[in-house]
Formats: structure tokens, C-alpha cells, sequence
């Protein structure tokens, strides 16, 4: 069986090393984005399971890059979650707006994104 590829967008290098440690040691095939544009070429290039995209990145924010991915008809099973330090109802309204599927806010636990991990890469209930 084919192990799932999660991207992980993420301009701060800390987050980046800390998702992408945690997600290979639960066996998935993880790539690194450092930004908004780099991680959108990487979604189209390499059509990821799931990403793991920071909102406020240089080049190419987090809703800007869900938008893009949402409108690409060969992407519509890449799932989204987008992580954001700010967790105002307006930032939580933004993210479904963008058509992500979760909005995780800073700083979150290693069990929480194992735990999302295998919730949206989990198949789906015959």
C-alpha cells in the first residue's frame, strides 16, 4: 500500500522540522515548502495527500494558496488544514471561506496533528 504524502508549508523553519519529524515518524512520505508560492508548485507538481499550510507566509499567504488548490479540478482530493497563531472567529471564518478542511491554531500538540493526520487520511467507511 501506497504511504500517503503530506506537504508541510511553512515559512518558520522550527514548525517546519518539528511537523515534518513528527509525520515521518508515523511512517508518512513528508515534503517541506518554506513558502506560500513554493508550496502551491509543490501541491500541483506532487499532488499531496494532505497539507499542513501556514497562514501568514511571504510570497503567497495560506488563503491565497487554499483558494488556488480549490479551484484546481486535479486537486480536489488534497485535503487542507490550515495553521494560523491568530484564532479570532473572523480568522476561523476566513479559513472555511478559503474552502480549507481544518483550521489549527498555534501552538498546537504533536498528538494533535497526529491525530488530524490520521483522521483525514483514514479511507473512507464503506
Amino acid at each position: 500500500m501506497k504511504r500517503p504524502t503530506v506537504l508541510v508549508v511553512d515559512d518558520e523553519p522550527f514548525i517546519c522540522r518539528s511537523l515534518t519529524y513528527i509525520l515521518r515518524k508515523e511512517e508518512y512520505n513528508v515534503l517541506e515548502a518554506r513558502n506560500g508560492e513554493e508550496g502551491l508548485a509543490l501541491i500541483r507538481d506532487q499532488k499531496p495527500d494532505l497539507v499542513f499550510l501556514d497562514v501568514m507566509m511571504p510570497k503567497l499567504d495560506g488563503f491565497g494558496v487554499a483558494k488556488q488548490v480549490r479551484a484546481d479540478k486535479a486537486l480536489t482530493h488534497v485535503k487542507l488544514v490550515l495553521l494560523t497563531a491568530r484564532g479570532q472567529e473572523s480568522d476561523k471564518e476566513s479559513a472555511r471561506a478559503s474552502g480549507v478542511d481544518a483550521h489549527l491554531t498555534k501552538p498546537f500538540s504533536p498528538t494533535r496533528i497526529v491525530e488530524l493526520a490520521r483522521t483525514m487520511l483514514a479511507p473512507p467507511p464503506e
